[in-house]
């Protein structure tokens, strides 16, 4: 069967890998369904690509932002244009559901809109200088040339958090995308070609993060590193890009919890529980892989859950009346059923699932059955660790005290629930739970992007996507004008 042959993005020039080699991107649904080849570079192929942005950081910068940002408008307009085309091509190579993917798509489109108007919102500050006939102010500067490391579960939307304020600030960029979902960063980038922006602004070089990945963080020209990925790969570019002094956004691991009090409206919590625990097959650093329930709703809720869960459709993402897609590849099933052995051999009682679907059409790509288990206790692995797929945890506790430690017991602080309808113990919970979201009401999962997006503890290093993206694309430029002709030294001219 015939399939497309992709390139690289090199200063403006699509250049196969200097190697020649190239890696298959499958349909994780279908693995006969060839989606592409693309470039399997390496340390060459970086070093051309941040050349390339080098050489086009030089007038980049000088475009004025807000024309910058007009370059966004259109990219935006043209992914509104483009919105079904590239969902089904995600769908494709990612497997989540088109319902899924159109949202992907959808906040990549917010993104533009959003980021482009702060094109003309990159405010610096004035203030009064301590000496007479001086001015004084700070204003933001881009950085320069930054790399970008992109995962596979949301391939066009996280790209999209990272290159659109990235651009707006001035720099210009070389992407890695994930080695499973590279077309999707390649439409949208290709949109943002087609929305004018110049050769060698943003390139993408893609291949193994062992090579490409490690070759970007270490490259001496690159001057800030945006990873999103594992907490483990994280720690090892976090110390890697050091060596440089690199500036180094790290977005990495969840290990969500939904709490669930007696006082909750059932149903929404129910509601929440199914999407937040099975939206992307699991597959979300945001996913709901803990849910905390008081003893006195604990049996309802679980005999419902599991009903519920049992009765979602999963297969080949494309297909609408699916609910749950494959999971990305091979490996990530290893990772589901190992953790199924791992909490049976701790004592956790299996309610549902626990097993990879490989009979008739199953048996052509990587799916896993959404999975429940019960009788957890906050010091099990199944309860601390990321599994990263269909699998979820019910813990029960008798106080709202308790559901807190229990929620902040573990390495990990991206997202957190609470279902309640105490307001005292809503707010509690907003200054109690250790996360960079909390939500009430509602699931872990289903950010929005013009608020800050990222966690505490082993899931990030402070910085943040959304809000706040721009103060890590930029860097403040302190200026004074002094206009009294004289010589003024501060803090001794000025002293008594």
């Amino acid at each position: 069967m015939a399939y497309p042959t992709y390139h690289n993005l090199i200063g403006g020039q699509w250049l196969p890998a200097a190697s020649g080699k190239t890696i298959l991107n499958l349909n994780p649904a279908n693995h006969a369904d060839v989606v592409g080849a693309f470039p399997a570079s390496a340390a060459e192929d970086v070093a051309h690509a941040v050349a390339a942005a080098k050489e086009a950081y030089v007038t980049w910068r000088l475009v004025p932002a807000p024309k910058r940002a007009e370059i966004l408008v259109r990219a935006g307009a043209l992914l509104q244009q483009r919105k079904e085309q590239y969902a089904r091509d995600m769908t494709r190579e990612m497997g989540k559901v088109l319902a899924e993917t159109r949202g992907d798509v959808q906040e990549a489109i917010d993104e533009a809109f959003y980021v482009a108007g702060e094109g003309r919102r990159l405010f610096g500050h004035t203030t009064p200088s301590e000496l007479p006939n001086k001015f004084a102010m700070s204003v933001r500067m881009p950085v320069g040339v930054v790399g970008l490391i992109t995962p596979w579960n949301f391939p066009m939307a996280i790209p999209s958090w990272k290159l659109f304020p990235a651009l707006v600030a001035g720099n210009t960029c070389v992407i890695k995308p994930a080695t499973d979902t590279p077309l999707s960063t390649f439409n949208l980038v290709q949109t943002l070609v087609d929305a004018g922006l110049p050769p060698g602004v943003v390139n993408i070089v893609t291949g193994r993060g062992s090579t490409v990945g490690e070759s970007l963080v270490e490259h001496p020209d690159v001057r800030a590193i945006s990873f999103t990925g594992s907490s483990a790969v994280g720690s090892f570019v976090g110390q890697r890009a050091a060596a440089t002094f690199k500036a180094v956004s790290l977005e990495m691991g969840g290990k969500n919890a939904q709490i669930v009090m007696n006082d909750a409206n059932l149903e929404l919590a129910l509601d929440g529980a199914l999407w937040g625990a099975f939206g992307t097959t699991g597959q979300r650093c945001t996913a709901t892989s803990r849910i905390l329930l008081q003893k006195g709703i604990a049996a309802e809720f679980t005999a419902k859950f599991v009903k519920r869960a049992k009765a979602l459709k999963v297969g080949d993402g494309l297909d609408e009346s699916v609910h749950v897609g494959p999971q990305v590849n091979a490996g990530q099933i290893e990772t589901s059923a190992k953790y199924v052995e791992i909490a049976l051999a701790e004592g956790a009682r299996l309610l549902a699932g626990g097993h990879a679907l490989t009979q008739g059409s199953y048996g052509h790509g990587c799916f896993f059955e959404p999975t429940i288990f019960a009788g957890v206790t906050p010091a099990m692995r199944i309860a601390r660790e990321e599994v990263f797929g269909p699998v979820v945890s019910l813990i029960e506790f008798d106080s709202f005290e308790e559901a807190v430690r229990i929620a902040n017991s573990i390495d990990y602080g991206l997202s957190t629930a609470l279902y309640t309808k105490d307001v005292n113990r809503a707010f509690t919970a907003i200054r109690d739970l250790e996360a960079g979201i909390t939500y009430i009401n509602a699931p872990t999962i289903g950010a929005e992007v013009h608020l800050p997006f990222g966690g505490v503890k082993h899931t990030g290093n402070g910085h943040r996507e959304g809000l706040g993206a721009l103060d890590f694309f930029t860097t403040w430029k302190a200026v004074y004008v002094d206009y009294s002709d004289k010589l003024q030294r501060a803090q001794i001219d000025n002293a008594e």
